[in-house]
């Protein structure tokens, strides 16, 4: 169970991981989906009771690297903030006590997390809003709940609070007997078990390496593919675990790891989705605001870092060292060229932060329009 020092599980060979954010397949299923969201009012507000089948209390979040993202988002005195990754409102809370001056506007698609984060945010009032939605729909939630207000601050956690995999029913974890489901949004189409049973040998090892680095994914594959139809979790991770050489099962953690995580990339859309939320975020910010962006594996930094990249650069593609002749007009400027990473204080205290990497931008003025001729 989460303890006092618990936070977003990192993606490393020890422990178990996992991430938020749901997409569904297909470009023309996601914008009617995040229209959807943002006009269907499938809002959770500030001051409304939890859900009866996902008591908020239940849903406890210590946020990562916390100084750090005041100090990202706390250089300017007023506007909104908006956390598209809410979870348990551990950083929004933080955030707003630390700068009177900010609002926030929350948004998560886990009605758990949501709950919860209402909750916790009530005593804000008006400074509070929290959204049910995606954070690949934060453009058009932003458009309908702020009304051109600032926006000033974005941010993404794109980690997963430890209740959910606490919560035995969501089926994300290889120690806990559940259905094989592993959805972020408990409503979504597809789960865990349409991937394990229905995917075809060579499409499941491709998952399984991509999305989970796993060196053994074919030999995994094979062995689920073997075993159908697999059920619940704990018969999924005893044929991971008998696919893997005896020699390797000894080393590092538990032997599902990579592919539990690789399962619920796959079932949620999670490195799909998160391009569309990054830009979403550029789009949104007013200049001189600020994007700060946690991520918890190097599939996830690598998308992070190579946005980012891109709208500093406005896609540039002139030679390096060259001027820019192609017109190219830079979006965001870069606070540091690394991402930062917890303090050794941080992660003694908890080692499940070890992985975590923030980057931080800030929003550039945008071009004055061109008078007409």
């Amino acid at each position: 169970m989460e303890g006092p020092h618990s936070a977003r599980f990192p993606s490393s060979p020890v422990g178990e991981t996992s991430r938020r954010a749901t997409v569904i397949r297909g470009a023309a299923d996601e914008r009617a989906r995040r229209r959807a969201t943002a006009t269907g009012r499938c809002d959770v507000r500030v001051g409304t009771p939890p859900m009866p089948d996902a008591p908020a209390p239940d849903f406890h979040h210590a946020p990562v690297m916390l100084a750090e993202v005041l100090a990202a988002l706390g250089s300017a005195t007023e506007g909104w903030v908006v956390d598209a990754t809410v979870g348990g409102a551990g950083h929004a809370v933080a955030l707003l006590d630390a700068h009177p001056g900010l609002s926030l506007l929350g948004l998560d698609q886990d009605p758990s997390a949501l709950a919860a984060a209402g909750e916790r945010l009530a005593r804000f009032g008006p400074r509070a809003r929290t959204v049910r939605a995606r954070f690949d729909a934060l453009a058009e939630v932003v458009a309908a709940e702020l009304d051109g207000a600032a926006v000033v601050g974005v941010l993404l956690d794109l980690g997963v609070s430890s209740p959910q995999l606490d919560r035995a029913d969501r089926g994300f974890s290889y120690r806990l007997e559940a259905p094989l489901d592993m959805r972020m949004d408990p409503e979504g189409p597809m789960t865990a078990a349409d991937v394990v049973n229905g995917y075809a040998e060579a499409d499941l090892a491709h998952v399984l390496a991509i999305h989970g680095d796993e060196r053994f994914a074919a030999r995994i594959a094979r062995a689920i593919v073997s075993a159908r139809p697999l059920r619940t979790t704990t018969e999924l991770a005893a044929v991971v675990r008998d696919a893997i050489p005896a020699a390797t099962r000894r080393r590092g953690g538990h032997p599902a790891t990579r592919t539990f995580q690789a399962l619920r990339i796959e079932v949620n859309r999670e490195l799909e989705v998160l391009p569309v939320a990054l830009d979403a975020a550029v789009e949104v910010l007013r200049p001189g605001g600020r994007l700060a962006v946690l991520s918890y594996h190097s599939g996830e930094d690598r998308i992070v870092k190579r946005a980012l990249r891109w709208h500093e650069t406005g896609g540039c593609t002139c030679p390096p060292g060259l001027p820019c002749a192609c017109g190219a007009v830079p979006a965001l400027r870069l606070l540091r060229r690394g991402g930062l990473t917890p303090t050794p204080a941080e992660v003694t205290a908890n080692p499940r932060a070890g992985s975590a990497r923030l980057r931080v931008a800030e929003r550039l003025p945008r071009p004055a329009p061109e008078e007409a001729p």
